[in-house]
C-alpha cells in the first residue's frame, strides 16, 4: 500500500478537520499506526540529538507536541473499537495494542530522553515557567519515572513485557463481555409471561426479536434498555431470575468466554509493575497521582460513608421484604427481586415511576434540555449539522457556538445500542484542545450511550435515570468541550481520575429541579409540561432506598481496592473473595455461580483500576458544589462562571484542590453529600 495516500495520515479536508469517517477503511489503521509512530520517532530523534541546553521549550514542550498523529488515529480507532466494531476491528485490535504499548515503552524507557527531562526537571526554577508549564513538566517527569526510567536493563525489558501482556489482555476481557452480551437472547412464545411490563417495553422486545430472525415472538437482551426494564418490570419470577443470571453470570460461566483467569492475571501483573516500580501495590502506585493519595486515605472514606448507610441500608432491607412477602407471599427474598419489589414500593410510596414519567421525557426533548442549560450557564448554542461525517447513521453532529458566534467545538451525540457498541455509558473525543503557534485547536468530543430505543409507534421514551445518565455524560463534554488550555495532556478531562467526575455529577442535579425540568419536559403527545406535582415526587423518591443505594456503589469500590491495594496472589476463588468483601454491605443471600469482577469493565478493561470509589468522592464535591449554586440559583451566570473558569476550562493545569477552592472559596464539606443523600438530618 502507498502510505502517502493513507487517509488518516492526511490533512482531514471535511467541516472543521473532523474524522472522514465516509472515507476510512478498517485496513488503513495499522499501516497509519506505523508510519505515525516512524513520525513521532523522529521527532523523538530531534529532541535528543538537540546540541542547545536543555530548556522547557526544546525537550518538555516538544516531547509534547512529538506525536500528533500517533494520538489522533490511535484514538479514532479505540473509539470505534468501543462503538462501531467488528469481527475486523477486533482483530486489527490485537495487532495495534501491543505496538502501540511498544512505542509507549521505547519512549517511557528512553534512558537519554529521560536524562533531558531530568536535566529541566533539576533545574525548574530557572526556566519562569507558570502553573501550566510546571503542571506539564511535573507530568512528564512522574511519567517517566512511574513507567520505569529509573530502572535498571534487565527491570526496563520485564516492564515491557508487563506492559504488553496487559494490553493483551484488557482487549480479550471487553472482547469477551461484548460478544456475551451480544449473544445471549430471551426469548418469550407465550405472551402471559409478558406480565407486568409496560407496553412500550413489549414492543421493542417483539422489533427485537424480528430483528434476530423471531418474528412473532418477544425477545429480551442484555444491553441496558432491555435487561433493566425487564428486572423491573417482569411479573414472572423465575424468568427475572432466568435474566439475573445471564447478566450476573457474565465472563463467569466457564466457556471459552470465562474472564476468571483474566483478571487474575491483570491484577497479578499490575502488582508486578507496581513492585518493580517500587511501590507497595498497584493501588499504592495508581492513588500517589490521585487527591486521595494513598489507599488508606480511600478505605476510610469507603469506611466513613459505610458507617453512615448501613443502618438506613438494613432497614430498607427488610422493608423491602416485608412488602414483598405482604403483596406476592414471598418469604426467600432474593437479589432478582430488588429491583422489581423496589419499583412497586417506590411507586406505592410516591405515586412515581418511569412508565409514568417516560412519556414527559421525549430523547429529542431531553437533548434540547441540557442543550438549554448549557445555554443558560455558559452561553453556548448547538447548531445540529449534515455535513460532517459520522461512523454510524445513528450519530448525530453538532457545532457548539458562543455567544458571539464562535466556534468552540464539534460534538457528537451517539444514543442507542446496537451490537457493535459495548454497553453503559460514556464520554470520550476525537480530537483534544490545545494552542500551538497562538492557533487554539478546539476539541472534538462525543457522549456515547445505550438508550431505549423508539419502537414503530413511540419515540425514544428515556426513563429517569436514563435522563440523570445524558446529563452525567453532557457535564463530562462540558468538560471536554470548555476546555482551554496550552497543552492536550493536560486539557478537558485529563485530570485527576478522583476529580473527572465532578463536571458531570454536578449536572445531574440540574434533572431534579423544576426551573430545569420546565424548560423541556413535556408529554410528547399533548404537550403539556410535566405536572408540578411529579416534579416534586420526583425529588422526594430520589433518596428513596439511598442506604442500599450507597453500599452497593461502595462494595463495588471495596472490591476494586481488593484486587488492588495488597498482593493478589492469594485470590483463588473469585466468588468467595468477593463474598468476603462485600457481606457486611449486602444483606441479601449470595447468589451461587455469579460474579461481579468477571464482567467489571470499569477496572479490567477501563481507567477505573483502583479508582472506582471516584464515583462516590466525586459526589462529595458535587454535592457541595451544587450547594453553591442552590445558594445563588441554579442559573446563576456568576456561580457558572466561576464553574467553567476554574474547573471546566482549566482541565488538570493545576492541583484540583486549589481549582475546587478557587471555585468555591473553601474544601468541599462531606456533609453535603450526607445531607443529599437523606443519611444525616
Amino acid at each position: 500500500m502507498n502510505q502517502t495516500k493513507n487517509i488518516l495520515l492526511q490533512k482531514f479536508t471535511t467541516p472543521f478537520e473532523t474524522v472522514p469517517f465516509d472515507q476510512i477503511k478498517p485496513q488503513d489503521f495499522l499501516p497509519a499506526i506505523k508510519e505515525a509512530i516512524i513520525l513521532a520517532k523522529k521527532n523523538i530523534e530531534d529532541i535528543k540529538k538537540n546540541k542547545e541546553p536543555e530548556s522547557f521549550a526544546n525537550v518538555v514542550e516538544a516531547l509534547e507536541f512529538a506525536g500528533p498523529e500517533v494520538d489522533l488515529i490511535s484514538g479514532i480507532f479505540f473509539n470505534l473499537h468501543s462503538a462501531e466494531t467488528n469481527d475486523e476491528i477486533q482483530a486489527i485490535a490485537k495487532d495495534i495494542s501491543p505496538i502501540l504499548t511498544e512505542y509507549g515503552n521505547d519512549i517511557s524507557l528512553d534512558q537519554e530522553l529521560f536524562l533531558k527531562i531530568k536535566k529541566v526537571w533539576d533545574s525548574k526554577e530557572k526556566f519562569q515557567l507558570n502553573a501550566e508549564q510546571l503542571m506539564l513538566l511535573e507530568k512528564s517527569y512522574k511519567s517517566f519515572v512511574r513507567n520505569g526510567a529509573l530502572l535498571n536493563d534487565q527491570e526496563k525489558e520485564v516492564m515491557r513485557d508487563i506492559s504488553k501482556q496487559l494490553s493483551t489482555l484488557g482487549l480479550q476481557f471487553g472482547d469477551h463481555i461484548l460478544k456475551e452480551t451480544n449473544d445471549y437472547l430471551l426469548l418469550i412464545e407465550n405472551k402471559s409471561d409478558l406480565a407486568g411490563l409496560p407496553d412500550d417495553v413489549i414492543e421493542a422486545a417483539a422489533q427485537t426479536a424480528k430483528e434476530k430472525g423471531h418474528d412473532g415472538l418477544w425477545g429480551f437482551t442484555l444491553a441496558y434498555p432491555s435487561v433493566i426494564p425487564f428486572l423491573t418490570h417482569a411479573s414472572n419470577r423465575e424468568l427475572r431470575k432466568k435474566m439475573y443470571m445471564a447478566n450476573s453470570t457474565k465472563g463467569f460461566k466457564g466457556d471459552s468466554l470465562d474472564n476468571s483467569e483474566i483478571v487474575k492475571s491483570i491484577a497479578k501483573l499490575r502488582f508486578q509493575k507496581a513492585k518493580l516500580l517500587g511501590y507497595e501495590s498497584h493501588a499504592h502506585f495508581v492513588l500517589e497521582e490521585r487527591m486521595a493519595s494513598n489507599p488508606k486515605t480511600v478505605m476510610s472514606f469507603i469506611d466513613n460513608i459505610v458507617n453512615h448507610a448501613t443502618a438506613a441500608a438494613i432497614v430498607e432491607t427488610d422493608e423491602l421484604k416485608a412488602y414483598a412477602l405482604k403483596i406476592d407471599g414471598i418469604k426467600d427474598y432474593q437479589k432478582w427481586d430488588n429491583m422489581y419489589y423496589a419499583e412497586k414500593l417506590k411507586n406505592e410510596k410516591f405515586q412515581v415511576n418511569d412508565e409514568l414519567l417516560r412519556p414527559y421525557f421525549k430523547l429529542e426533548n431531553v437533548i434540547d434540555g441540557v442543550f438549554q442549560v448549557a445555554k443558560k450557564l455558559y452561553g453556548l448554542s448547538f447548531k445540529q449539522r449534515n455535513d460532517i461525517p459520522v461512523y454510524h447513521s445513528d450519530v448525530k453532529t453538532y457545532e457548539v457556538l458562543d455567544e458571539k458566534n464562535n466556534h468552540v467545538a464539534v460534538f457528537y451525540a451517539d444514543f442507542h445500542p446496537r451490537a457493535g457498541k459495548r454497553n453503559g455509558a460514556w464520554m470520550t473525543s476525537f480530537r483534544g484542545q490545545k494552542i500551538v503557534n497562538n492557533v487554539n485547536y478546539r476539541p472534538h468530543i462525543a457522549i456515547v450511550c445505550n438508550f431505549t430505543k423508539p419502537t414503530p409507534t413511540k419515540p425514544s421514551l428515556l426513563g429517569f435515570e436514563e435522563v440523570t445518565t445524558l446529563f452525567h455524560e453532557f457535564g463530562h463534554a462540558l468538560h471536554g468541550m470548555l476546555a482551554n488550555t496550552q497543552y492536550e495532556t493536560l486539557s478537558g478531562t485529563n485530570v485527576y481520575w478522583d476529580f473527572v467526575e465532578l463536571p458531570s455529577q454536578i449536572l445531574e442535579n440540574w434533572a431534579y429541579e423544576k426551573e430545569c425540568l420546565d424548560l423541556f419536559a413535556e408529554h410528547y403527545v399533548t404537550g403539556e409540561k410535566i405536572p408540578a406535582d411529579l416534579i416534586k415526587k420526583i425529588k422526594d423518591s430520589s433518596s428513596f432506598l439511598e442506604g442500599r443505594a450507597t453500599l452497593r456503589q461502595l462494595s463495588f469500590a471495596s472490591v476494586d481496592m481488593a484486587w488492588h491495594a495488597a498482593n493478589p496472589d492469594k485470590i483463588q476463588d473469585i466468588e468467595s473473595f468477593e463474598n468476603s468483601i462485600m457481606k457486611h454491605m449486602d444483606f441479601l443471600p449470595t447468589v451461587a455461580g455469579t460474579s461481579i469482577s468477571t464482567a467489571f469493565s470499569h477496572i479490567f478493561a477501563g481507567g477505573y483500576s483502583a479508582g472506582y470509589y471516584s464515583y462516590k468522592w466525586a459526589e462529595v464535591l458535587d454535592a457541595d458544589a451544587f450547594e453553591f449554586f442552590k445558594e445563588e440559583g441554579i442559573f446563576n451566570r456568576e456561580v457558572a462562571d466561576k464553574f467553567r473558569e476554574f474547573v471546566l476550562s482549566q482541565g488538570g493545569s493545576q492541583h484540583p484542590m486549589n481549582l475546587y477552592v478557587s471555585f468555591r472559596g473553601k474544601e468541599p464539606n462531606p456533609e453535603a453529600l450526607l445531607r443529599r443523600a437523606g443519611l444525616v438530618k
